[in-house]
């Protein structure tokens, strides 16, 4: 195995532990903080997040590491074999779906939304207790499980590349 792709593998671990923890912050305890403020401050809140989530820090490691996990994807069906092929596949395909598309069809759908309305109307407030944090939230833990998940199954993978070289 190339030592490239294997450097790229110990910095995936760490890139999807990173965008994990910032999902794991908001699930358990900024959207939770936030709904327990009057529904107007919560609302100006998210839709204050949503606009800054754009910088370039973390948009380079969450939309780097769906690059990143289509070539781990492909790596791994292509030039590996046995337990860590798998492993290593499908800790890019959970990034790729877990994360990467439920953060494109399911988050971000909602915080368009949340967005377009103002904030001191009652359809905002409806939209707001009733919709939108439970569901974001919902998903927002989903895209946490799949990152977590997506480093646990490259470290393991890289662990046992390591053990069959050297047996």
């Amino acid at each position: 195995m190339s030592t490239i792709f294997i450097l790229l593998i110990q910095c995936a671990i760490l890139y999807y532990a990173y965008v994990g923890g910032v999902f794991l912050a908001f699930s358990d305890f900024v959207v939770r903080s936030l709904r327990k403020t009057s529904g107007h401050g919560g609302v100006e809140a998210m839709q204050a997040i949503n606009r800054e989530v754009f910088r370039w820090v973390f948009m380079t490691l969450f939309l780097g590491l769906a690059a990143v996990s289509l070539v781990i994807t492909a790596y791994g069906a292509i030039a590996l074999s046995g337990p860590s092929r798998t492993l290593i596949m499908l800790a890019g395909l959970f990034y790729l779906v877990g994360c990467f598309g439920v953060t494109i069809f399911l988050n971000v759908p909602m915080n368009k939304a949340l967005a377009q309305m103002e904030m001191t109307g009652a359809k905002t407030q409806d939209y707001w207790f009733q919709t939108y944090v439970p569901c974001w939230t919902f998903w927002n833990s989903a895209r946490t499980m799949a990152c977590a998940t997506s480093a646990t199954l490259l470290l393991v993978g890289l662990v046992r590349m390591a053990q069959s070289r050297l047996l």
